[in-house]
C-alpha cells in the first residue's frame, strides 16, 4: 500500500525501523529482521482489498495484490519462501528461513464466485476471513454500515455452501470481522475447526468484532482458536493498554473455552494502536 505496488528500490530483508516511509508509519510493526529475532517460524501475508472495490474490480485488485506478495517474497529467497503446508513450515525452519503463507482478507474479493476461491486455493491462499468491514452478499460483517447495525441475517445458503467448499479444499476459515450471528451459522455449518486471527472477548470490551461468550463456548467442539489481538480498540475499548491488558483477554478465553483454544493474533502491520509493554 504505501510503495503503491512499486517494488524495485523495496527491501524486505532490511530494518524497516531505519527505512523511510516505514520507520515513521504508525502501521509499521515488522519485517525480516524482527521476524528472526522473535525466533518466529512462519507468517501469513494478508491480500487486502478495499470493501469499496465489491461488485467493481475487486477479484483484479485481488490478484495483483497475490502477485505483488509473491515479488517481494521472491526478491528474498535467503530469508524466506512462500509454503502451504505445515509440513513446509517445518521444513523452512530447520533451513532458518521464515515461512511464508498467504491468507485473504475479506470475503468480498471473492465476487461471490467459488470458482474464484478455488483458484485462490491453487494460487496458495490458505485462510479466507470471510468477511472485512463490509457484509458480502452471504455473509455478514461485525460492522454498522450506512448507520446500520448488523440485524442478525448472517449466513446464507449460498454462505454454507461457501463453508463446505472452504472444508472441502482445507482452506481455513477466518472468523474476524464476521457478525456473531455469522460466526454461530459457520460453526453450526463447518466440518473443520475455525480460527479468529485477530479478535479478543466482548465480555471485557464491547468493540463490535469482539466474540461473545456464547460464541466462545462453541469453539469447545469445533476445536477453533482464537489469536487476541493486540489492538487497543479490541483490548480496551481504545483506552490505553499493556501486556496485563493482553493476558486479562487470554485468561477470559482459557476461561471460556479452556487453554487449547487460545491463540496469539497480534495484528502488527494492520494496526496503529496497540498494547505497550510495562515499563
Amino acid at each position: 500500500m504505501i510503495l503503491h505496488n512499486k517494488l524495485r528500490t523495496f527491501n524486505l530483508s532490511s530494518d524497516l525501523t531505519q527505512e523511510k516511509p516505514w520507520r515513521k508509519s504508525p502501521y509499521s510493526q515488522t519485517d525480516l529482521p524482527r521476524l528472526r529475532k522473535g525466533h518466529v517460524a512462519a507468517q501469513f501475508w494478508s491480500v487486502y482489498v478495499p470493501c469499496e472495490a465489491q461488485y467493481m474490480n475487486t477479484v483484479q485488485l485481488l490478484l495483483e495484490q497475490i502477485d505483488v506478495i509473491k515479488r517481494i517474497i521472491a526478491a528474498s529467497p535467503r530469508e524466506t519462501k512462500l509454503v502451504t503446508s505445515s509440513g513446509e513450515i517445518l521444513e523452512e525452519f530447520g533451513c532458518g528461513r521464515v515461512a511464508s503463507l498467504l491468507g485473504v482478507e475479506g470475503g468480498h474479493g471473492l465476487g461471490s464466485s467459488m470458482g474464484v476461491l478455488r483458484a485462490l486455493y491453487d494460487l496458495g491462499v490458505r485462510y479466507l476471513t470471510l468477511t472485512h468491514k463490509c457484509h458480502t452478499p452471504w455473509a455478514e460483517c461485525s460492522e454498522t454500515i450506512n448507520h446500520v447495525a448488523p440485524n442478525a441475517p448472517g449466513l446464507t445458503q449460498y454462505g454454507k455452501e461457501m463453508i463446505l467448499e472452504m472444508n472441502r479444499l482445507g482452506m481455513m476459515i477466518d472468523l474476524s470481522h464476521s457478525s456473531s450471528q455469522t460466526a454461530r451459522d459457520v460453526l453450526a455449518t463447518t466440518r473443520a475447526p475455525v480460527i479468529f486471527s485477530h479478535s479478543a472477548a466482548y465480555a471485557l470490551c464491547d468493540a463490535p468484532m469482539n466474540i461473545p461468550d456464547d460464541v466462545i463456548s462453541a469453539l469447545v467442539e469445533n476445536d477453533g482458536v482464537i489469536m487476541v489481538s493486540f489492538y487497543n480498540d479490541f483490548l480496551t475499548c481504545g483506552k490505553p493498554s499493556n501486556i496485563a491488558s493482553v493476558i486479562e483477554h487470554i485468561n477470559h478465553v482459557r476461561t471460556m473455552a479452556g487453554v487449547d483454544h487460545v491463540g496469539v493474533g497480534a495484528g502488527y502491520d494492520g494496526i496503529n494502536s496497540y498494547m505497550k509493554e510495562i515499563t
